[in-house]
């Protein structure tokens, strides 16, 4: 898969991701403190349990690892949602432990084990840098280990240009950490909606790099990351 859209769980949204050409949807339910949280999580399910276009994969961004992740994992993985998206996720053990609960989920829902795949977001925390080494066989549900730079930019309190050298090192052992575990790399999303020259040269420097495809926040991203992470794309 070379596309990932996030996508808010919000009725307005749906059309135009279903629409946007992307390989995945990654359904973001949002703050797990919102009073609504129950009524986003019923929509995304209602969403997910929907007929789908042929091949178009559907993930959802759920809690952390705590309270409220459980509620989440019964709804979803009850609608037949493909895999999640794990935020905060600090190593192998914090796969384990969400791999855990999706055999408990899916049990409760008659879904085969293993069916529901887990997409690490591992790099949101300071932590979560030293732990990236141990990935490898922590699950067999573990799919690829995403870079999300600005939750970790935030924590280490550094300027919004993205050009802290922390940042540049998370990315590179992120690549190294997928590639030990044997799964893919997947991008951070490009922020300047407007820019699309921009977009397009990180899209070659991610390639470049070795990361199999890319977040994207908005449909329009999504031509240009499928176009430079297809398989048949010209050699950059």
């Amino acid at each position: 898969m070379r596309s990932f859209l996030l996508v808010p769980a919000r009725e307005e949204a749906f059309s135009a991701a279903l629409a946007s050409g992307a390989d995945a949807l990654a359904l973001d339910l949002g703050d797990p403190a919102d009073p609504a949280r129950e009524s986003i999580r019923r929509r995304a399910a209602a969403f997910v349990a929907h007929p789908r276009p042929p091949g178009l994969r559907l993930y959802a961004l759920t809690a952390p690892l705590g309270p409220a992740i459980d509620a989440d994992l019964a709804a979803l993985v009850a609608a037949g949602v493909d895999g999640v998206f794990l935020p905060q996720a600090c190593g192998g053990a914090s796969v384990q432990h969400i791999s855990a609960k999706l055999a408990v989920a899916e049990a409760e829902s008659g879904r085969a084990d293993g069916a529901t795949r887990v997409i690490a977001l591992a790099t949101q925390t300071p932590a979560s840098i030293f732990a990236l080494s141990t990935y490898g066989g922590a699950s067999p549900r573990l799919e690829a280990l995403a870079y999300d730079a600005e939750p970790l930019r935030r924590a280490l309190g550094a300027a919004p240009d993205g050009g802290a050298a922390p940042l540049a090192t998370a990315r590179s052992l992120l690549l190294l950490g997928a590639a030990a575990a044997g799964v893919a790399a997947i991008d951070a999303p490009f922020a300047d909606l407007a820019d699309a020259a921009g977009l397009a040269a990180e899209c070659r420097a991610a390639r470049r790099d070795g990361f199999a495809g890319k977040l994207a926040l908005d449909p329009t991203q999504i031509p240009p990351i499928n176009q430079t992470f297809a398989e048949d794309a010209p050699a950059l």
